[in-house]
C-alpha cells in the first residue's frame, strides 16, 4: 500500500471541507472521500431544472460569516461572496395588508413590530438586547470543543468584567425562560398573535417543538441575527463548498468524489492506522475524521471489529426523530406578491429576499406538529418560503425565479401505510397551495419543480430519517452530550478517529464551527504524537 495520507476525510459537505482545508494549511496530506458526484452534502447546488439553480440542501447561511472561518481560508480569493439578506425574515399577517420586517437593525425591526403591536415593539427590544448579551458568550463556546469546564469558564469570563452581562446572569428569571419551553417564552413576553405566529415559527426551524422544555434559546438566537446578519452565496449555497474545494487543493489536498466509502478498517502497517475502502479502492491514513451522520459512521463503515458492543448501542439509540420536514424546489415565471408590500419595476420587494414564514397562527404550527405526532403529513403545512433569485438573478433565467418552499412537519415514516414516493405530489400541492393562500398571483405561475420528501431528503443526502440536523437539537444532545459525552470532543475509542459535521458540537445549520474545531483538535493529536 502506498504512503499513507495524514488524514482521510470521509464526506465532503461544509464542515468535512473546511476541516480538511485546515489540515492542509497546516502542511498535512489530506484526501476528502465523497460518495456523490459532486462535493457539498447539504451545502450543494444543481441545476436539476434546465437554466435554475436549484439548492439542494440548505439555503440561509446565518452564522457561517458570524465565524473567522472565510477570512482564515481565504475564500474570497477562491470565488466566494455573499449578498446579505436584510430584511432577513419577513411575516404576512393573512388577510391583511400588513407585515412584520426582521432587519439586521434592531430599530427598523421594532418599528416594523409596531404597525401591528407597540406593545411587543418595545418588549422585543428589551428581549433582544437581553439576549444578545447571554449569546455572544454561547457563541465563544461553539467555536471550541465542548468541555464543561471551558464553556462555563468562558460565558463567565465574558460575564464577570461586564456589568451589563452580570445583570443578566443574576437574574433568575433568564435563567428559568432559557429552561422554559420557547413557546411559553413568546407567550409571556409578547401579545399579538401575529408577533407570536412569527416567532414560533422562527424558533421551529431549529426542530424542537414550542412545548419542548430547555428550548427558551432557540427564540432568543435570533438576537446574534441582529447583530451579525444573515447571508446569501451568491450563486447558490453550493459556492461555498465549492470555494472550500478549490481552497483545498489550491493547498494540495485532494477531493475524490463517486467514491462512496465501505469499510473503515484497521491499517497493515507502514504507519497506517486505517485502512479506509472506498470505489474499489484502499487508501491508508493516518488518520480518518469520518464527516458523515455518527450513526452511518457506526453502524455502517467502522470495522464491527472495531467498534465495541456497547457502542454501538449507545449510537444506535441516539434520537434522530421520525424526519423534520420537506421542501420543494420551484421553478417559476414570477415571484409571490404578498398584500401591502410594494414592489419594483421587476416585481421584486424587499420582503423576497428574506426568509417568508407562512404560518398564520400558533394553532397552526401546533396542529401541523399533532398531525406529524400522529405519523401523518400535516393537513396544512406552515411553510418558509425562500426566493433569493430576488437577490441574485444568477439562480433563474432572464425574468423567472426560484421558490424553495420548506414545510413542517412531515414524519419519515409514516402510520397510515402510504408510502413518500406515491404522495409525494400531494404533499407537494399542499405546500404550493399554502404559498398561494398568502400569494394567489402563484397559481399558474410554476414552471417546474423538484420535490425533496423526507424519503428523497435521505436518499440524495444521506442525512438519516431526513432530520437535517442529524439529531434532535434538544438539551440532552447538545454541547458535551452531543453526540455523547465520550464523543462530544471529536475524538473517539480509537486514537486517530475523529469526527465532525452536525452529528457533533454545536449541531446543523451552515456553520462551520464544528470542521474548523475538529481540525484543530487533530492538530493538537498529531503534534504530541498522540495519533
Amino acid at each position: 500500500m502506498s504512503t499513507p495520507y495524514d488524514c482521510i476525510v470521509v464526506g465532503a459537505g461544509h464542515n468535512g471541507l473546511i476541516c480538511a482545508c485546515y489540515l492542509a494549511k497546516a502542511g498535512k496530506r489530506v484526501l476528502v472521500l465523497e460518495r456523490r458526484p459532486v462535493v457539498g452534502g447539504a451545502v450543494c447546488t444543481e441545476e436539476i431544472v434546465p437554466g435554475y439553480k436549484f439548492d439542494v440542501g440548505s439555503s440561509a447561511h446565518i452564522m457561517f460569516r458570524s465565524t473567522p472561518i472565510m477570512a482564515e481560508l481565504d475564500l474570497a480569493r477562491h470565488g466566494l461572496e455573499y449578498i446579505e439578506m436584510d430584511p432577513w425574515a419577513f411575516h404576512p399577517v393573512q388577510g391583511t395588508d400588513q407585515g412584520i420586517s426582521f432587519y439586521r437593525d434592531l430599530e427598523r425591526t421594532c418599528a416594523s413590530i409596531a404597525t401591528v403591536s407597540p406593545r411587543d415593539a418595545d418588549a422585543y427590544r428589551g428581549f433582544i438586547n437581553r439576549y444578545r448579551e447571554l449569546n455572544e458568550g454561547v457563541f465563544e463556546t461553539f467555536l471550541q470543543p465542548p468541555k464543561p469546564g471551558a464553556i462555563f469558564a468562558t460565558v463567565f469570563k465574558r460575564n464577570l468584567f461586564n456589568a451589563g452581562s452580570r445583570k443578566v446572569w443574576s437574574s433568575l428569571d433568564t435563567t428559568r425562560q432559557l429552561m422554559s419551553p420557547y413557546g411559553r417564552v413568546i407567550d409571556e413576553t409578547f401579545e399579538s398573535e401575529p408577533v407570536r405566529a412569527a416567532l414560533y415559527w422562527l424558533a421551529a426551524q431549529s426542530g424542537p417543538p414550542p412545548e419542548e422544555i430547555a428550548t427558551g434559546d432557540l427564540v432568543g438566537w435570533q438576537a446574534m441575527i441582529h447583530k451579525d446578519g444573515a447571508w446569501r452565496a451568491k450563486g447558490g449555497s453550493g459556492a461555498l463548498t465549492q470555494a472550500l474545494a478549490r481552497a483545498l487543493r489550491s493547498m494540495g489536498g485532494e477531493v475524490v468524489t463517486d467514491a462512496p466509502v465501505e469499510c473503515i478498517a484497521r491499517g497493515a502497517g507502514n504507519g497506517a492506522r486505517f485502512e479506509v475502502r472506498a470505489g474499489g479502492q484502499a487508501y491508508a491514513a493516518r488518520t480518518v475524521t469520518a464527516a458523515c451522520h455518527v450513526q452511518t459512521t457506526f453502524l455502517h463503515l467502522l470495522d464491527p471489529a472495531l467498534c465495541p458492543p456497547d457502542l454501538r448501542h449507545r449510537v444506535s439509540h441516539l434520537r434522530v426523530g421520525n424526519g423534520f420536514g420537506m421542501i420543494v424546489r420551484h421553478a417559476v415565471h414570477e415571484l409571490p406578491r404578498y398584500a401591502g408590500q410594494p414592489v419594483d419595476e421587476r416585481g421584486v420587494s424587499p420582503c423576497h429576499g428574506s426568509l417568508q414564514l407562512l404560518c398564520p397562527s400558533r394553532g397552526f404550527l401546533r396542529a401541523a406538529y399533532l398531525d406529524h405526532q400522529r405519523g401523518q403529513p400535516p393537513a396544512r403545512p406552515a411553510v418558509l418560503n425562500m426566493t433569493f433569485s430576488a437577490l441574485d438573478p444568477t439562480l433563474a433565467p432572464p425574468g423567472k425565479h426560484v421558490m424553495f418552499s420548506w414545510a413542517q412537519y412531515h414524519p419519515y415514516e409514516l402510520a397510515n401505510g402510504e408510502d413518500w414516493d406515491r404522495i409525494a405530489e400531494r404533499e407537494a400541492d399542499k405546500i404550493y397551495d399554502a404559498v398561494c393562500a398568502y400569494a394567489p398571483n402563484m397559481r399558474g405561475a410554476l414552471v417546474d419543480r423538484y420535490i425533496q420528501t423526507p424519503l428523497e431528503i435521505e436518499r440524495k443526502l444521506g442525512l438519516l430519517r431526513a432530520n437535517v440536523m442529524h439529531l434532535e437539537m434538544s438539551l440532552d444532545q447538545m454541547f458535551f452530550f452531543r453526540p455523547l459525552p465520550e464523543l462530544a470532543t471529536y475524538r473517539t475509542h480509537l486514537p486517530g478517529l475523529y469526527l465532525t459535521g452536525a452529528s457533533t458540537h454545536p449541531g446543523g445549520g451552515v456553520f462551520g464551527a464544528s470542521g474548523r474545531n475538529t481540525a484543530q483538535v487533530v492538530l493538537g493529536d498529531l503534534r504530541k504524537r498522540k495519533v
